[in-house]
């Protein structure tokens, strides 16, 4: 079984060194590969994603990903900002289903943002389709205006675009991952204002003929981020489109408690996948040694029991997740009166202990 391993940049490499170390501890043989991404891509070979990162990628079981940007590369051309690496590695490798479970740990319930009545026993599951939408759609750029009220002047433009069979292989993983839960599923849309979401709404609604035994309930997408704070568990598996679901995982993760609590799944058609924590490259903190990397050994279980097909060591480490917080360590994120206050490497260190 073969793992690219993406560091990428800022608290990147720290991170995925814990990951790495709780890898090592399974007992398995994995054959591990590094190679630069993002702005340590651009600095090695002069793009974010070189051709032979983009190679290994390819050839690999599954890719374990860091994260990328850096303030200092925001003056490149966009084409050649770190975040077009990760950008390139979903639209080249097919990774349309972006799977983010938001849970709270019952450790971490004084963490959250919300009340613990409200909060507490969280355990929603939000699917992202990954590879569409607004991120995606052509035309784009920035032009003069040809018509409307303010034609003559420098405007820019984006397009947000699905095709059928986009919205119905998502709409299938939504309905599928709701069949092995709770069997509800939500399909958040903007159908009021948008043609697209509209359309997006009746393909959705054609898939639930397939699944009679799954509840289906269609919700706008302000209304839900509404009821994100105001409700969370009312949910279970949520799915929606690109730009709405990377706006509604991240408002979920803060109801764990930390983003840095949130691991998250990218996925093709053979549930081939990339696997990243679903915070960002924090470059503020670099280096320190505070990061959290519980996200991303997280995301390391949850690439052995979708891409590896060992669900048995995904549990493992889940467990010895779930059993370092319970002995009250807790990263500076996380942090809070009674527990006591650990750095990235001491972290990833109690949970390779753990795993005994």
């Amino acid at each position: 079984m073969k793992i690219a391993i993406l560091p990428g940049d800022g608290i990147g490499p720290e991170i995925i060194e814990q990951a790495v170390k709780v890898l090592n501890a399974l007992g398995e043989k994995f054959e591990m590969e590094s190679a630069p991404v993002g702005g340590a891509g651009y600095v090695a070979h002069g793009h974010p994603l070189p051709d032979a990162t983009l190679k290994l990628a390819t050839e690999a079981d599954a890719i374990l990903f860091g994260a990328v940007g850096d303030w200092k590369y925001d003056t490149l051309e966009r084409a050649l900002r770190p975040e077009q690496a990760i950008l390139g590695l979903r639209k080249n490798l097919g990774l349309f289903a972006n799977l983010r479970p938001a849970i709270l740990y019952p450790e971490l319930a004084g963490a959250s943002t919300l009340k613990p009545e409200v909060v507490s026993g969280l355990d929603i599951l939000i699917i992202r389709e990954l590879t569409g939408d607004i991120y995606f759609g052509k035309p784009r750029g920035v032009r003069i205006a040809p018509d409307g009220p303010f034609e003559g002047e420098r405007e820019g433009f984006d397009t947000m675009r699905y095709a059928e069979s986009e919205i119905r292989r998502i709409a299938h993983v939504g309905f599928q991952a709701a069949r092995k839960r709770g069997k509800r599923l939500t399909s958040v849309d903007k159908a009021n204002v948008l043609e697209t979401f509209q359309f997006w709404k009746d393909i959705v609604t054609d898939v639930h003929k397939e699944y009679p035994d799954v509840a289906l309930e269609h919700m706008y997408v302000d209304n839900a981020a509404m009821q994100l704070v105001r409700a969370p568990k009312k949910f279970d598996v949520i799915v929606t489109g690109n730009m709405f679901g990377d706006i509604l995982s991240d408002a979920a993760a803060m109801l764990t408690g930390s983003i840095g609590m949130l691991p998250s799944a990218s996925l093709d058609a053979n549930n081939k996948g990339l696997y990243e924590p679903s915070h960002g490259s924090a470059p503020d903190i670099a280096g320190k040694g505070i990061a959290n990397p519980l996200a991303t050994i997280l995301s390391a279980a949850m690439m052995l029991r979708y891409s590896l097909n060992l669900p048995e060591q995904a549990v493992r480490i889940e467990s010895a997740v779930k059993k370092v917080l319970a002995d009250g360590l807790r990263t500076a994120d996380i942090h809070e009166a009674g527990t006591t206050r650990v750095g990235t490497s001491d972290m990833g260190a109690a949970v390779v202990k753990a795993l005994g």
